[in-house]
């Protein structure tokens, strides 16, 4: 990976990680949400995330606010949000931090 996209990696995890589930008082980056984050050559992203069930609230305004938010980074031409539900979201994949603050550690 080049120095750029790494710099611009390093930016969108962390944006990713301001950004907070409004059910949950955690950031979708610690929940485990952000399953893959991909930088072309042309610093296009996509990211693939889930959300905590199908069923969730916020499915239509989330993945939106991903994009917009991404999209706001110096260097980031686009930005496209997928969500999937493959595997399907579960507690394990909570960061132990995450789970610290929600108290299942």
């Amino acid at each position: 990976m080049n120095k750029e996209i790494e710099n611009l990696s390093s930016l969108i995890i962390k944006k990713l990680d301001e950004i907070y589930d409004p059910e949950i008082p955690v950031s979708i980056y610690e929940l485990g949400l952000i399953y893959d984050v991909r930088i072309s050559k042309k610093q296009e992203v996509k990211i693939v995330m889930t959300l905590t069930s199908p069923s969730c609230p916020v499915a239509e305004s989330l993945p939106e606010e991903v994009r917009q938010e991404v999209e706001k980074i110096d260097g980031v031409k686009s930005a496209e949000v997928e969500i999937t539900f493959e595997p399907p979201w579960n507690k394990s994949m909570m960061s132990e931090e995450a789970k610290l603050e929600l108290g299942f550690l």
